[in-house]
């Protein structure tokens, strides 16, 4: 384990007390957040269904309604570590369900992500650094379209499927079957709503999840670029994690994951008393970044020329 300058374990930073009152859940503020998520779901998809040929609208309802598609990824991040909520049944109830709406599989996200945690940017351990992480402008682009993510979800969920374990080690065998059930669930209800708009000849499946869905992950991707783009490899959560000071839509939307060092940090820590964690920490941190459009402007800046 690092330490600090001070030879002080990082995770004894904050002392027994006050991490004990940090972690404390609760099922109030969860089902507040998810109430509010929710609604912004809600309306913005309620204008884009009803206001389409008004573009003046329905183009920001659109946006805004992918934004709240994407997002709920935020939702599962937090179930997964069972913090959103003090009861553990919602946890992982509402992980699955937001998972079902982002595109993510929450029994799956919740083994792979234990890894990360466990073995952040330690190259040929942290499974997310199997990702395509930018170094030039065309592979930016690329990242900021979304399409990769599409493709990785796609081959992602077809090898659970299929049980294709092999490249997988995050997954134990014990959990082989749950998971492949759970992602058979999933793809159940995809193939359900795909066979419903094909029966009433309408193209909702396109129009209210694909299309939105699609529009918002440049957005998400913009965003979670921050994390960890750009902090140096090695197992420091003081200087291999980045939190990103933003505006409260996104940290409402984001359920606080822009305190993403914090987080890193203490684990254990719920979402909705991070900003009383980054007051106590934000000193210790390498990286606090003013906000999102910096932190791009930064990880371009490394590229050189547009040309290059």
């Amino acid at each position: 384990m690092a330490m600090t300058e001070r030879g002080i374990d990082p995770r004894q930073l904050l002392a027994a007390a006050d991490l004990k009152r940090l972690n404390e859940r609760s099922n109030v503020k969860g089902l507040s957040q998810l109430a509010a998520h929710l609604v912004v779901m809600g309306i913005s998809g309620y204008w884009w269904a009803t206001q389409r040929e008004y573009w003046a609208i329905a183009l920001p309802a659109l946006i805004l309604y992918g934004f709240s598609l994407a997002t709920m990824f935020a939702a599962v991040h937090e179930c997964v570590h069972r913090s959103a909520f003090a009861s553990n049944r919602l946890n992982d109830g509402v992980g699955w369900l937001a998972g079902v709406l982002s595109g993510y599989n929450s029994t799956f996200y919740r083994r792979y992500h234990k890894w990360h945690h466990r073995y952040t940017k330690v190259p040929g351990k942290d499974p997310e650094l199997e990702d395509l992480i930018p170094t030039t402008w065309t592979e930016y682009l690329w990242v900021m379209t979304g399409i990769p993510w599409w493709i990785g979800k796609i081959k992602g969920h077809w090898q659970v499927a299929t049980g294709q374990f092999e490249n997988m080690p995050y997954l134990p065998e014990t959990a082989y079957q749950e998971v492949q059930r759970s992602t058979w669930l999933q793809l159940a209800i995809y193939g359900g709503a795909i066979a419903v708009s094909i029966a009433v000849g309408q193209p909702w499946l396109w129009l209210y999840w694909v299309l939105p869905l699609a529009i918002g992950q440049p957005l998400l991707r913009f965003i979670l670029i921050a994390e960890h783009t750009g902090c140096p490899d090695g197992d420091n959560p003081l200087t291999n994690t980045r939190t990103t000071l933003t505006t409260w839509p996104i940290r409402l939307m984001m359920w606080n994951m822009p305190f993403h060092a914090e987080h890193h940090l203490y684990p254990s820590i719920p979402f909705h008393q991070l900003a009383a964690a980054h007051d106590e920490l934000s000193l210790y941190f390498a990286y606090v970044a003013p906000g999102y459009v910096e932190v791009n402007r930064a990880v371009v800046a490394d590229f050189g020329p547009a040309a290059s």
